[in-house]
C-alpha cells in the first residue's frame, strides 16, 4: 500500500469526495428502489455499490483530508449511512412479510395434505349413496 497523498493535494482530496458523492447518490437511488419496492432492481444495484464502497475505501487509504474536506466527508458519510439505515429497515419489513407469506404457504399446503385424501373418500361414499349420480362408464 502506499503512503497517503498530502493534505495539500487538492486533486485527490476532490476525487476523493467525487467518490463519496457518487456513492451518496447511488445508496439515494437505491433508497428510491426500496420505496418503489423494486426488489431485483434494488439487489443487481447493491452488488455494484458494495463494489463502489471497496473502491472508495482504497481511495480514501491513499488520500489525506484538510479539514474543510474531511467536514465534508463526515456529512457525505452521515447522509449515506441514513439512507442505508432506511434501506435496511424496508429490506426487514419485506424479509418479515415474506416469511408470513411462507407460513400462510406451508399452513395451507399442510391444510390440502391432511384434508385432501379425505375429500376423495368423501365424495366417492357420496356417490356411491347417490342413485341419482350420473357416472360416466
Amino acid at each position: 500500500m502506499s503512503a497517503p497523498t498530502p493534505a495539500h493535494d487538492k486533486n485527490a482530496q476532490q476525487m476523493l469526495l467525487a467518490s463519496y458523492e457518487t456513492l451518496l447518490s447511488r445508496v439515494e437511488y437505491m433508497h428510491e428502489l426500496a420505496n418503489a419496492e423494486q426488489w431485483a432492481e434494488l439487489i443487481d444495484q447493491r452488488t455494484s455499490y458494495v463494489v463502489l464502497v471497496e473502491q472508495l475505501r482504497e481511495l480514501d487509504s491513499n488520500v489525506e483530508l484538510d479539514a474543510a474536506a474531511q467536514q465534508r466527508k463526515v456529512e457525505l458519510i452521515e447522509r449515506i449511512l441514513e439512507h442505508d439505515v432506511e434501506i435496511r429497515r424496508r429490506l426487514v419489513s419485506r424479509r418479515d412479510e415474506l416469511g408470513k407469506l411462507i407460513e400462510v404457504s406451508q399452513r395451507q399446503r399442510d391444510l390440502h395434505r391432511a384434508y385432501a385424501p379425505q375429500q376423495g373418500t368423501a365424495v366417492a361414499a357420496y356417490e356411491a349413496d347417490d342413485p341419482d349420480s350420473t357416472r360416466s362408464s
